[in-house]
């Protein structure tokens, strides 16, 4: 038996020696009569000597507080149920330090099952939950300083983490002034009862400590009131409510630049792990301030880099501009000297043909009249058809558009092209099933294409293939830009050739007007320019694939017609064109008279050879001169059958406004307008209404008398 006891308390010496090496306190507490048996640690954990006597209403009242209900329920838990007992919680030792514990317990219960004691552990684990706490702080001011960006207020964070982490009285940012070796706070963190210390302040007023901040060592003091380098200074001290203090110095180039302090109002030794704490903090202030600072100067660069990239955009484009202006000056100066010296050859020969027709009929040989007559309408008619071609490049030509179907079309010129570029040339047309169609002048359809065909033909001198095809294409991506339209479809008219093709400088000049690598006398230069511009003019563009050596392919791009394509070929709401009529006697009016035309042009020369013509024809004519002048005519009681009007007019408005208040005047007046070119401005954004067509100039009697004939029979119809 005494050996076994003998065992037994060696057992327990050893249980008792790895408690104390664990730090581990060892206590029991006989539930009946509250009686606590504690071990020398236990008694530590609680904040007493270790000979000192600790009574379990003494560990209740060190308990915090906040943690005595939480600390209660989960004993008298543990009694109940006779789980774990397993709780942390604060203790209060007597000299006002906290320090937590970690308790653990089991509960006891004698041979009826009546709960008799509770024994257990407790380990002092504040360093832990220090740790812990500071790590979690840590990952709350790296949250802080993502959602910061004044790095004052990043500072200001740093130092409330401090201050509440540490438990201190005041911390905050300092800026020195090495030279005058004075600190100036903006802003600091202040417990309940400090009064802030902002302001400037002499560093030697405070102690001799400013020599190791100027050195970059961190300055650490228990008490001022005996450290030797601030005991001199007690009244600075006792102003700023400071008797323990940290001073960490912020070092740039070799220079001290800032300091962050840690000030507690009474002596306070500081830890190894709470200085740790303070220089990590101040590391990872220092480092998030830097990449502010650092991101604003990107920020600052990068407007100095977009500001610079739109100053030069501006200038770019700016000099792209004057490039422009120069090229158009350029093209305007080749045109008008192409106009001049084409005009200048037309009107040589009409005013030779005039003034020998002068000198003919003074002499009264009238029977040669007739060769220079010819030879002036002739040269007229040249002039005509130049003009025709020089409104087709600017796009101000009058079209009349209607639904194309390009397979028909294309198809119906082939004996035309056959006898075009002649045997020698293979001509190739492929139709496309369920081609779509388009709406454009199937006129200028057929001239730009026989147009490119007698330039493929031109470029086949020794024969070859000639191919048209017409095709389906939806345009998006790169794909319009590169043809010259919007996105979306269109019909490619394409006319391929397998002639030397161009080389890239030629064919980038090709749709130029008069540019042309044809000897002189055998091209204008303003074929191609005449197709591009019929193109633009209808929605679409023109393009160009070349090289040399593989041959040349001009493709027109016209839009698709997305509405309905009546049998007749005719778009809905738009008059087929009239069939031609013979000039004759002219149709009876509205009351069997002759037929009453108003006249309204603001040139007189034209608008008397107008007047006359219809007068030889048998009509009436009234004149006007511009817009109010016709509207008088029209308010009139006199008959009128037909308004015949310029589309440009003096005095405010329009041909077509006129045409428009005559028809409020007089509803159903036929209108056909007259004009060099159809300005959008002056015609409308509108297509013409039923009974409204339009005659371009120059005309000859006959086309006018047909016209209009056909005005006054289809008002009729």
């Amino acid at each position: 038996m005494a050996q076994r006891l003998r065992a037994l308390e060696a057992r327990e010496a050893y249980l008792r020696f790895a408690a104390r090496a664990g730090r581990l306190g060892l206590w029991e507490l006989d539930l009946d009569t509250l009686e606590l048996t504690s071990s020398e640690v236990c008694r530590e954990n609680f904040g007493r000597a270790p000979d000192e006597p600790l009574s379990y209403a003494q560990v209740l009242a060190a308990v915090h507080p906040d943690d005595a209900a939480r600390m209660q329920a989960a004993v008298d838990h543990t009694i109940a149920t006779g789980e774990e007992y397993a709780i942390d919680y604060r203790v209060v030792f007597p000299d006002g330090r906290i320090r937590w514990v970690n308790v653990r317990a089991q509960r006891w219960t004698d041979a009826q099952g009546r709960p008799i004691r509770m024994a257990g552990t407790s380990h002092d684990i504040t360093e832990q939950v220090i740790v812990e706490r500071r790590i979690q702080a840590m990952l709350q001011l790296d949250d802080s300083f993502r959602l910061l960006e004044d790095p004052a207020d990043m500072a200001y964070e740093a130092s409330r983490l401090l201050g509440e982490a540490l438990d201190v009285g005041r911390a905050g940012y300092g800026d020195i002034d090495a030279g005058t070796r004075t600190l100036h706070i903006a802003r600091d963190w202040t417990a309940p009862g400090i009064r802030s210390a902002q302001g400037p302040h002499h560093l030697p007023d405070y102690g001799s400590f400013v020599e190791d901040l100027l050195r970059g060592h961190i300055v650490v003091i228990a008490d001022t009131a005996t450290h030797e380098s601030t005991a001199p200074h007690p009244e600075p001290m006792a102003a700023v409510q400071t008797r323990a203090l940290v001073n960490l110095p912020l070092i740039e180039g070799g220079r001290l630049v800032a300091m962050l302090f840690i000030n507690h109002p009474v002596p306070r030794v500081w830890t190894p792990p709470e200085l740790a704490f303070i220089r990590a903090v101040a590391h990872r202030t220092r480092m998030a301030v830097q990449r502010r600072l650092a991101e604003r100067q990107l920020r600052a660069l990068a407007d100095t880099l977009e500001s610079k990239v739109e100053a030069r955009t501006r200038e770019l484009m700016a000099t792209e501009e004057a490039l422009r202006q120069a090229q158009k000056m350029e093209a305007v100066g080749q045109l008008t000297g192409g106009i001049a010296h084409d005009f200048n050859n037309l009107l040589a020969g009409i005013i030779a043909s005039l003034d020998l027709l002068r000198l003919r009929a003074g002499q009264q040989r009238y029977d040669e009249l007739g060769r220079y007559i010819d030879t002036a309408h002739r040269s007229a008619k040249r002039a005509a058809a130049l003009t025709h071609r020089l409104l087709a490049f600017s796009r101000r030509q009058t079209l009349a558009p209607r639904v194309v179907d390009l397979n028909q079309l294309v198809l119906g010129m082939h004996e035309l092209v056959q006898r075009t570029v002649g045997p020698g040339i293979d001509v190739v047309f492929g139709a496309t099933p369920g081609l779509w169609a388009v709406r454009a002048d199937a006129g200028q359809i057929e001239n730009s294409l026989l147009n490119l065909c007698i330039n493929a033909r031109d470029a086949m001198p020794h024969g070859g293939t000639l191919r048209i095809l017409a095709a389906n294409h939806h345009l998006d991506g790169a794909r319009p830009q590169a043809c010259g339209v919007r996105a979306g479809d269109y019909v490619a008219l394409a006319v391929a050739d397998t002639g030397a093709g161009m080389p890239a400088e030629v064919a980038a000049r090709a749709f130029e007007p008069f540019f042309t690598t044809k000897p002189i006398g055998q091209g204008t230069g303003l074929g191609l320019s005449m197709v591009y511009g019929f193109a633009r003019q209808s929605g679409g563009s023109a393009s160009i694939a070349s090289a040399e050596g593989e041959g040349t392919t001009i493709t027109l791009w016209l839009p698709r017609h997305d509405g309905p394509v009546p049998a007749d070929g005719a778009a809905p709401g738009e008059e087929a064109p009239p069939p031609p009529l013979v000039p004759g006697a002219p149709p009876a009016g509205a009351r069997g008279a002759a037929p009453c035309i108003l006249v309204v042009d603001d040139e007189p020369a034209v608008r008397a050879m107008v007047a006359d013509a219809l007068r030889e024809h048998g009509y009436e004519v009234v004149e006007a001169a511009d817009g109010p002048a016709a509207l008088e005519a029209l308010r009139a009681d006199g008959p009128l059958d037909l308004l015949l009007t310029d589309v440009g007019l003096p005095g405010g408005m329009n041909g077509r406004q006129v045409a428009d208040a005559g028809r409020v005047l007089r509803p159903g007046l036929p209108v056909l307008f007259i004009t060099g070119y159809a300005e959008q401005a002056v015609i409308g954004e509108r297509d013409l209404e039923p009974g409204m067509g339009v005659l371009t100039k120059p005309f000859d009697l006959g086309a006018l008398a047909a016209r209009v004939a056909s005005a006054l029979v289809g008002a009729r119809a």
